[in-house]
């Protein structure tokens, strides 16, 4: 338990919201020897700068759940991208030890006009699964999104539950060493919830450290042992769950 699997160091990530117009090489040219318009440029992208997190630290060690809460914007899904490596912190280290297995945008992987059949392998091949691991695994994963009827339906042709319950049971075939989840127990119906969330708990039990977002302040409670707080990209709280749960709902309320 004393072993760190997720320590941020100071990690501040800043966005650019300008529109940046065509570039030539007449004008880039022009500009090269305009220093006006050069520090004129320079300041404008300063003011389009949006920075989503700011000098965020915290650890998460070994078998640890925890939480991240706050309003939309506030930098909760950026932070998550940034731990699962899809973005790099502009300053500040990430580090992470051990296999991930990062639930953000369940289906984002698939092809659209892949069959769900084609779809587990390409997914599973996408998350480092072997062909012979996936086909040795098929038929728990399809027992376990319920698609039994639409394995050769394109996946264009799913709802966005029907989607994520595919994507759900690919990314569960292992216990991975961390987990990220990004509000994933919404998705499907009432009875998947349930048993993604029973999932869920079975490798929390078996020792994965789980970094959780959700806006449900229930779900968050009854998983997490910590929370850390952020508002505007910044950590405001971080600690027992109940207790920045109730700050925070009491911030809001």
């Amino acid at each position: 338990m004393d072993e760190i699997m997720i320590k941020a160091d100071h990690v501040s990530m800043r966005f650019n919201l300008g529109i940046e117009k065509g570039f030539s090489l007449k004008q880039g040219f022009v500009d090269l020897f305009n220093f006006r318009k050069r520090r004129e440029k320079k300041q404008k992208k300063a003011e389009n700068d949006f920075w989503a997190l700011t000098d965020v630290n915290f650890e998460i060690r070994r078998g640890e759940v925890v939480g991240l809460i706050g309003s939309n914007g506030a930098g909760k899904s950026t932070m998550l991208k940034i731990v699962a490596g899809v973005l790099k912190p502009t300053k500040g280290t990430i580090a992470t030890y051990g296999n991930i297995c990062p639930m953000i945008e369940l289906g984002a992987g698939f092809d659209m006009d892949l069959t769900a059949r084609e779809n587990v392998f390409l997914n599973g091949a996408v998350m480092g699964y072997s062909k012979s691991f996936l086909e040795s695994k098929y038929e728990e994963i399809v027992a376990f999104s319920e698609l039994q009827d639409f394995m050769d339906v394109p996946v264009r042709n799913f709802s966005s539950g029907m989607t994520a319950r595919l994507a759900f049971s690919i990314a569960t075939i292992v216990d991975p060493e961390i987990l990220i989840v990004d509000e994933i127990l919404s998705v499907g119906d009432l009875a998947f919830q349930q048993k993604s969330e029973e999932k869920m708990l079975s490798m929390i039990q078996g020792g994965t450290t789980v970094l959780y977002v959700s806006h449900s302040i229930e779900s968050i409670i009854k998983l997490c042992d910590r929370v850390i707080w952020l508002e505007r990209g910044h950590v405001r709280d971080y600690g027992d769950s109940e207790r920045v749960c109730s700050a925070y709902v009491e911030s809001i309320s």
